[in-house]
């Protein structure tokens, strides 16, 4: 399914190249750019309706992210996860989003907490609803992990976990296809708002990092990747 950044899309203070950007990352996580498939400056142009020039950043964008990867004589591809990346990318994100938890707990506001709570209760109202694939797909502000990680007031952290391993970790849950996780998922959530709202900074980010390693055993199961 085709994609076309329309102009309504364009909201105020963002460029079309980072339009494009959200576009082409959705359409790599949702697998309507299948991972290894080739980009093609051209194809992609005409797809997504819009100039070689923001085209062209987007794609150093998404290089940034991971997303994309360029090989000599070969040109640009989508990415192709294998199951060592799986192993690096879940233990770096262990290890930082344990610290980021962490450090939530000590700087998010009670406004901030009150907003992860109601946050999590939409969740549930989901899972009641839907099939559970649609919490798994919550992404951005909606994301529980990150505003964790937005809460941690660190510019680091989130630099490298929100512009460099998100939308990794986001193509993996996808790819995985895993729904026998999500009420589990939704505890946890709860209990590490629990360890934030007590402003116990330690238990946060044991439960989130134990948190972190059963999903990552979770996908390698789904993935069938035989690493956990």
């Amino acid at each position: 399914m085709n994609s076309p950044v329309t102009a309504d899309q364009q909201t105020a203070g963002k460029t079309i190249a980072q339009e494009v950007t959200t576009v082409l990352v959705n359409d790599i996580v949702t697998g309507v750019l299948p991972q290894g498939s080739k980009i093609s400056e051209p194809d992609l142009s005409r797809r997504y309706q819009v100039g070689r020039g923001p085209l062209r950043e987007a794609i150093l964008r998404l290089e940034g992210m991971g997303l994309v990867v360029r090989a000599a004589h070969i040109g640009a591809r989508v990415v192709t996860l294998t199951p060592a990346d799986l192993s690096d990318i879940f233990s770096l994100r262990e290890a930082l989003e344990g610290m980021a938890a962490r450090l939530a707990a000590e700087s998010m506001s009670q406004h901030e907490l009150d907003d992860l709570e109601q946050l999590l209760d939409k969740h549930a109202d989901y899972l009641h609803r839907h099939d559970g694939q649609e919490y798994i797909e919550q992404q951005g502000e909606y994301d529980f992990h990150y505003r964790v990680i937005q809460g941690s007031d660190n510019q680091r952290l989130i630099q490298s976990l929100c512009n460099e391993l998100y939308h990794l970790v986001r193509l993996y849950r996808h790819s995985s296809g895993r729904k026998g996780r999500p009420e589990q998922a939704l505890d946890e959530h709860r209990m590490i708002l629990k360890a934030l709202q007590d402003r116990d900074g330690e238990l946060a980010e044991m439960l989130m990092r134990r948190h972190i390693a059963r999903s990552r055993k979770a996908i390698e199961q789904a993935l069938g990747s035989g690493l956990a």
